[in-house]
């Protein structure tokens, strides 16, 4: 029997937007990362947190531009998630999806596809 387990982090970060159409100044959020993982047991738990607990290092209190991953890309909720996703599935595990809230009305969700 497989169980899902999400798991919540908040971290702080800040991003600009520079790319045609879509440019704004320096600014910050308290954004917030969370997390659906499908686990065999709950044995599993550790090795997702220290996953998620890793990614949220990456970007905690950074600024988002300067980060590799995201390289002449605006660094946008969406982005996020999607990078964050890639890192869960990149440890081995097999997210489900990741929502990403830059605010307390904006976030965006990465999930795994459904086969038809």
């Amino acid at each position: 029997m497989a169980i899902t387990l999400s798991l919540r982090r908040p971290f702080v970060a800040d991003h600009f937007h520079d790319l045609p159409g879509f440019q704004e100044d320096r600014h910050g959020h308290n954004w917030e990362v969370e997390a659906a993982v499908e686990l065999a047991s709950e044995a599993g738990e550790p090795a997702f947190a220290r996953a998620l607990d890793t990614w949220v290092e990456t970007v905690d209190y950074r600024l988002l531009n300067d980060l590799p991953a995201l390289a002449g890309r605006n660094p946008t909720a969406e982005l996020l998630a999607e990078q964050a996703f890639l890192h869960l599935k990149g440890a081995a595990l097999e997210p489900r999806w990741v929502r990403i809230r830059e605010k307390a009305n904006y976030w965006a969700l990465c999930r795994a596809e459904v086969a038809p």
